[in-house]
């Protein structure tokens, strides 16, 4: 599936990319389709994987970088700049949250999680703006959300808040900052990592999510890469302040299911 998804993706030889959280899941994916599509890539996360993302031969590199601190954000960015020359493709992708009651969760717990999950995206942009402002090709900022951005999300109110606020920021930043710099988001839907039991739970489980979903499947890094790749080409030249849903056309309302069980009572 890899192999052949990513022999599809347009050709980004040149660019230089930035992928937060790149070591492993949706990030790691994202980074690897980068890689194929002939981007530069170095990826930060707070401690180093025991390997690294490859493709085409090539390796990303990588940056040791708590994207919860301003001053980290500016220094990661600066530092790929001035090694590379340039910073062309930011994706905001650290973030998510383990589950927490909201009656009771701390104020700690609730400022990280929307500190990784909102905040660092901002710092991080703020930081690239300058780079890719100074660029006569500008530049592209992909933030990737959840369909927790558009529903509410019992159990992660504040990673839900976070990523509405993303979205928000995304459309905000696409305004400022155009036409030099594209802003766009990712809805990612239900998707398959390895923590796929920790969020879904049983394989059953897991196989009635996915039985439910209009593409039968849950989603996988290599899509969430392939959107990526998509909005940081050509091909998305006036596509900017977009919501790009790839959540395998969305989750059924409840109220069906309601409906159909009770149909005939």
């Amino acid at each position: 599936m890899t192999a052949g998804l990513f022999s599809h993706l347009p050709d980004l030889h040149g660019r230089v990319a930035i992928v937060t959280g790149g070591t492993k899941g949706i990030g790691r994916a994202i980074a690897t389709g980068l890689l194929h599509a002939g981007a530069n890539v170095t990826i930060c996360a707070r401690s180093e994987p025991e390997t690294l993302p490859e493709a085409m031969g090539r390796r990303a590199h990588f940056v040791a970088c708590d994207v919860r601190q301003a001053a980290a954000c500016r220094s990661l960015v600066d530092g790929v700049g001035e090694a590379q020359g340039r910073v062309d493709i930011l994706v905001n992708n650290a973030g998510g949250s383990p589950p927490a009651d909201a009656a009771t969760v701390s104020p700690r717990f609730s400022e990280a999680i929307i500190a990784l999950n909102l905040l660092a995206p901002l710092h991080l942009s703020q930081a690239v703006h300058r780079w890719m402002n100074a660029q006569a090709e500008g530049g592209s900022i992909v933030n990737i959300a959840s369909v927790v951005a558009e529903r509410p999300a019992p159990g992660t109110a504040a990673y839900g808040a976070a990523k509405a606020g993303l979205v928000n920021l995304t459309g905000t930043l696409a305004q400022e900052w155009g036409p030099r710099i594209r802003v766009n988001a990712i809805i990612a839907g239900l998707m398959e990592t390895e923590d796929t039991a920790l969020t879904y739970g049983s394989a059953a489980a897991q196989q009635e999510l996915a039985a439910n979903l209009p593409l039968r499947r849950m989603g996988r890094g290599e899509d969430i890469a392939a959107a990526v790749a998509f909005l940081c080409s050509p091909l998305a030249s006036f596509v900017s302040g977009a919501t790009l849903e790839v959540h395998g056309g969305g989750e059924p309302p409840l109220f069906l299911d309601i409906i159909k069980r009770h149909a005939g009572a």
